[in-house]
């Protein structure tokens, strides 16, 4: 599988060393490279590639502020100088943040990431289909088969998750948007920017408290109306 990438970045040096590492990585294809926000916007929607490599400083608009602005934008790995702005980009949900100058070998762990993290997407039912029962993670460089009856509920923190089951746990490097993508959208609901829970294990629903098995979890407020609407949907026996 080759992810087709294009390059944004105000700098040619910077530019330029993208354009090398992408060349020496076996997964990845050049698809374009462009100077600033506004023409990548026209190039995505010509080239449509699969992952952007995205500055946050730049003239006339901001990484951060494209980010914001743009809809169905493809996977994107931040480039920056400047690491303060690492939360703002996750919270986004970049792939992952990359602190300049970087490795090559840096690189190549976030460039993996966005191919596992695309491997899951294609991997998702197709509407109509029968849901599947599990999927894979990669943790501890191994690949873990998760039974979806037993996927209590996700936690998320930076660029990794906590994925929790029946019987315990399993850390993998990946973002909550991604692995959702992956999920059934019938049997599981992002109730917080860090949490994915299973409708299935909620027992209480308490103020904006969700009881998961033996876990409370907070609702954050801009998830309260669709949380309820979706929990209580055809559940709830009125008296």
């Amino acid at each position: 599988m080759t992810l087709k990438c294009l390059i944004v970045d105000d700098e040619p040096i910077a530019r330029k060393l993208l354009q090398e590492y992408i060349e020496e990585t076996d997964f990845l294809k050049l698809a374009g490279a462009a100077e600033n926000p506004l023409k990548a916007a026209g190039m995505i929607n010509e080239l449509q590639p699969d992952l952007v490599f995205l500055d946050i400083n730049m003239p006339k608009m901001s990484g951060l502020d494209f980010l914001r602005s743009t809809n169905n934008l493809p996977m994107v790995i931040m480039t920056t100088a400047y690491g303060q702005y690492a939360l703002d980009g996750f919270e986004l949900a970049v792939v992952d943040y990359l602190v300049k100058p970087f490795s090559l070998e840096r690189f190549l762990k976030a460039s993996q990431k966005a191919l596992e993290l695309h491997t899951l997407k294609q991997k998702k039912p197709a509407a109509g289909s029968a849901e599947a029962n599990h999927i894979f993670v990669k943790c501890d460089g191994k690949i873990e088969k998760v039974l979806l009856d037993e996927l209590l509920y996700i936690e998320a923190l930076a660029n990794y998750v906590t994925i929790y089951t029946k019987t315990g746990k399993l850390v993998a490097y990946l973002t909550i948007k991604g692995i959702l993508e992956s999920l059934p959208h019938t049997k599981f609901l992002q109730v917080h920017k860090s949490h994915i829970v299973n409708l299935d294990f909620i027992t209480t629903i308490e103020g904006n408290m969700l009881h998961v098995g033996n876990t409370k979890i907070t609702v954050g407020q801009s998830y309260l109306n669709e949380v309820m609407s979706v929990v209580l949907k055809d559940r709830f026996i009125k008296r």
